[in-house]
C-alpha cells in the first residue's frame, strides 16, 4: 500500500493534489482512498490531504500516521509543530518540499533521516503567493515517485478532476504538471509500498484527556464575554488587504459590512481601518469594494514595510 500526504494552506491545492492523485491511481487499477483534513477553514490556514492505494481493499482508516511520501507545497509550514509536516516520518518516508533551498540545506534544519528531495518553482519568483498551479504540480511529482503512475493516465485525472476550467487555464496545470513529473524522472520508484498494519500493532491516537469539571467552573470559562479579542487570527494571514485612501470614496458601509470578521472599522469621517490583528486575509474586502481601493498585498512584503 502507498500512503502519501499532502501539506500546504488553504487556497493553494492540496485537496485537489490529493483527488487528481487518488483519480490517476485509480485509472491504474488501484483501490484508493483520498481526503482533505481542515483546521481552520481560511485562507492560509495550515491543511493536509492524503492518499491511500492499493492493489487490494484498504481496510485502514483516518489520517495517516505512518507515510511513504510527505509532499510539502509551502515550505514554511515545516517548523509549524502544528502543521504536522513530519508526523510520523522515518527513514523509509521520502521527504518533497516545494522551495528554493537545496535539500542539504534542509537536512541540516531538519536531521531528516530518510531522502529529502526538492521541487523547485517554475516561476522564478520570490513571493509565494505567485506561483499557482502549485496542487498540479505537487500531485504530478508524487506520481512519478511512486512509478507506476503512467503520464497519460496523470493527465486525464487533471482532466477530471478540474472539470469547467476553461482551456487556457487547464491547459497551464498540465504544463505544470509536466514539468514537475519530468524534474521527478531520475526519482521514479523511489517511493516503495509497504505492507498494510495489522490492527493490533497500530499507534493509538494521541487523545488530549479533558478533566470534568464542575459547570461553575467550566461554563464562564466558554462563555465569557469578549474573550475572542485575545485570539489573533491574523496570524493565519498570508495576503494582506491594503486600503488605498486615495482610491476610497469613504462609502463607510461595504467593506466593514462584508468582513466576516467584523474586523473593518469606521472613523467619523467615514474612512475605513482594518484591524490586522484578526484580519484572517479572507479578501472578501478585496472583491466587495466597489472602487477597487483595497488591494492583496503578500504578508511578508506589507509586514517589512511597517517595520521602522
Amino acid at each position: 500500500m502507498y500512503r502519501i500526504r499532502f501539506h500546504g494552506r488553504g487556497g493553494q491545492g492540496m485537496k485537489t493534489a490529493g483527488r487528481i492523485l487518488g483519480a490517476a491511481f485509480f485509472q491504474e487499477g488501484f483501490e484508493v482512498q483520498d481526503a482533505p483534513r481542515y483546521g481552520a477553514e481560511r485562507r492560509g490556514a495550515p491543511i493536509f490531504a492524503y492518499v491511500r492505494a492499493a492493489r487490494a481493499p484498504i481496510n485502514e482508516r483516518g489520517v495517516i500516521r505512518q507515510p511513504d511520501l510527505v509532499v510539502v507545497a509551502d515550505d514554511t509550514l515545516v517548523p509549524v509543530p502544528a502543521a504536522g509536516v513530519l508526523a510520523g516520518v522515518s527513514e523509509q518516508t521520502v521527504l518533497l518540499i516545494d522551495s528554493f533551498d537545496a535539500p542539504d540545506v534542509w537536512r541540516r534544519r531538519l536531521n531528516f533521516p530518510g531522502p529529502i528531495l526538492i521541487l523547485p518553482a517554475a516561476e522564478d519568483v520570490e513571493d509565494r503567493a505567485e506561483r499557482r498551479y502549485v496542487g498540479a504540480a505537487c500531485a504530478a511529482a508524487a506520481a512519478r515517485l511512486v512509478g507506476v503512475i503512467p503520464w497519460p493516465a496523470l493527465a486525464a485525472a487533471v482532466r477530471d478532476e478540474l472539470p469547467g476550467f476553461n482551456p487556457a487555464i487547464l491547459q497551464k496545470n498540465l504544463d505544470k504538471a509536466w514539468d514537475a513529473y519530468e524534474q521527478m524522472a531520475a526519482h521514479a520508484g523511489l517511493v516503495q509500498e509497504r505492507p498494510a498494519m495489522p490492527a493490533d500493532v497500530q499507534q493509538s491516537p494521541n487523545w488530549v484527556e479533558l478533566p470534568f469539571e464542575d459547570a461553575r467552573f467550566a461554563t464562564p470559562a466558554i462563555y465569557a464575554a469578549a474573550t475572542s479579542v485575545n485570539v489573533k487570527t491574523g496570524l493565519w494571514r498570508t495576503l494582506r488587504p491594503v486600503i488605498d485612501y486615495d482610491r476610497c470614496n469613504r462609502c463607510w458601509w461595504v467593506c466593514s459590512t462584508f468582513c466576516p470578521d467584523g474586523a473593518i472599522s469606521v472613523d467619523p469621517d467615514g474612512a475605513p481601518h482594518i484591524d490586522y490583528d484578526h484580519c484572517k486575509g479572507c479578501l472578501v474586502c478585496v472583491a466587495q469594494c466597489p472602487p477597487h481601493a483595497i488591494a492583496a498585498a503578500p504578508e511578508h512584503l506589507a509586514a517589512a514595510e511597517e517595520q521602522p
